[in-house]
């Protein structure tokens, strides 16, 4: 019979830390149990890595002891599988079999230390007290910046990894200053929410926050929108309009994608960087403005600029602080808060699956979520958000199935499609998945509901009508299953 975690705790005047030892040697355990309870240590007891695991996932601790020779699966395995989901917990790697070699892949894959057997108890107690101050510190320095963080308003910038974590600090720097900010970062990543979170905690959050998606717009028609133009100005100027330099005065104003402004813009763009002034489109008078300026790119500015297709004068100009933000492949630990936000975002849009508070119920099951850990998100959050959505518009209860992930997503996590009446192949059309999909989730449906169709439209919540013409359309004989 395998053993059970077991758990030896000392009185709380003398407890130092939690430690979790893993290792299929009953005489080890034994033997650091008994060493790090007289030391002072809570100490938990796991015989093999799925054990061990099971415990991380169950509560926190200040350290784990982890065997590199498991037989159900090797220490180093459970190192980067908790590395992946834990940047934090200090791990130190015990093995009988020490090599310099084994020692430099352990601390590649994130090992804080490497001790082999027989190991000095004294050293070992030392590391062990040292690395444990060391992540106690750390761990209040990220719960100050937290605390930071908490007085100024982040709400829609989801994030706990040590790099949003240090991006926010910057944020919160750089707020209140006057100083012109190029926000870059790949497609997806949230480069106006963050533009959004620098006006709404400086001293301008009073007035108007303006965005301008440069590349949506002609070079006349952006000029035009930019800086305004008096009555007469060009054919169709019936009237003076005031652009959005004039709009946003005292205000801030966010340039998404800059690197797709034309020559003649750029120039007027630098102008008012400059001298705070422009001339409306037909106007010889200028007009004085007090406007923060924060622009935004997927593109390396500096090779336009190498080009000759991006003025260098406004590159600098716009790149006094540069904030960059990080791919979502790059901060994976940040996908499971990520979730839980868009979970409760649209099922209140969608009016399901919430509890009294209004935070959704849904979840999604452990096969699922390795899914989304795994991917490597070439569209980032926007990316992540959409599947989200996704789920919660096709989730028929609060577990949702792992096949509402798209087919892209389930093909990568080698999981196949299949109907009633068999497979849809990888080379299958989207109606032909979304019409699978529809059909599995009726039949399950209406079998919850002893194949009533009236209980089972309720519980889709759709017309009994609309469910009749689904059953129709993807003949579905209701009749003999009923039978």
């Amino acid at each position: 019979m395998p053993e059970p975690i077991t758990e030896v705790i000392p009185s709380e005047e003398t407890q130092k830390g939690h430690i979790l030892v893993i290792d299929d040697e009953a005489d080890i355990r034994e033997s650091l149990e008994t060493l790090l309870t007289l030391e002072g240590y809570a100490v938990d007891l796991a015989f093999n890595g799925g054990e061990g695991l099971r415990a991380l996932e169950s509560k926190g601790y200040d350290l784990v002891l982890l065997d590199l020779m498991m037989p159900d699966r090797s220490g180093m395995e459970v190192l980067r599988e908790v590395r992946e989901r834990d940047q934090e917990t200090p791990i130190f790697l015990i093995t009988a079999y020490g090599s310099v070699e084994a020692a430099v892949e352990a601390l590649k894959s994130g090992a804080n230390d490497y001790f082999s057997k027989p190991w000095d108890n004294e050293k070992l107690l030392i590391e062990i007290d040292r690395m444990i101050a060391r992540s106690r510190l750390e761990r209040e320095n990220r719960q100050l910046k937290l605390a930071l963080k908490q007085r100024y308003s982040f709400p829609n910038i989801i994030g706990k990894s040590e790099r949003m974590l240090r991006l926010l600090d910057l944020v919160t720097q750089v707020a209140s200053s006057r100083s012109t900010i190029l926000i870059t970062g790949e497609t997806g990543t949230g480069k106006e929410l963050i533009a959004k979170a620098i006006h709404a905690n400086s001293p301008r959050n009073d007035h108007m926050f303006v965005a301008v998606n440069s590349g949506s717009l002609p070079p006349d028609l952006l000029e035009s929108t930019l800086f305004g133009h008096v009555k007469g100005a060009f054919t169709s100027a019936v009237q003076s309009r005031k652009g959005y330099f004039e709009i946003a005065n005292r205000g801030t104003i966010f340039f998404d994608e800059i690197g797709t402004i034309g020559p003649e813009t750029q120039a007027k763009l630098l102008r008012v960087i400059q001298e705070r002034e422009f001339m409306p489109l037909g106007s010889t008078e200028t007009v004085k403005v007090d406007v923060r300026i924060l622009a935004a790119t997927n593109s390396d500015l500096k090779k336009l600029v190498d080009e000759k297709k991006f003025r260098e004068d406004l590159y600098y100009r716009l790149n006094v602080i540069n904030i960059a933000l990080p791919p979502l492949r790059e901060r994976k630990e940040d996908i499971p808060p990520l979730v839980e936000h868009f979970f409760t975002k649209y099922s209140r849009e969608n009016d399901k699956y919430l509890d009294a508070g209004k935070h959704s119920t849904l979840r999604f099951p452990a096969e699922a979520m390795q899914i989304l850990m795994d991917h490597t998100w070439p569209g980032n959050v926007r990316e992540l958000e959409n599947v989200v959505e996704r789920a919660v518009v096709l989730a028929s209860e609060e577990v949702a199935a792992v096949e509402v992930l798209p087919e892209y997503l389930l093909l990568a996590g080698g999981i196949r499609i299949h109907s009633g009446d068999g497979p849809v192949g990888p080379d299958a059309s989207l109606n032909d998945i979304v019409a699978d999909f529809e059909r599995r989730t009726i039949i399950e449906r209406l079998e919850k509901c002893g194949w009533s169709q009236t209980d089972a439209a309720e519980s889709l919540h759709v017309p009994l009508s609309t469910l009749n013409q689904k059953i129709k359309r993807l003949n579905i004989d209701v009749r003999r299953k009923s039978q």
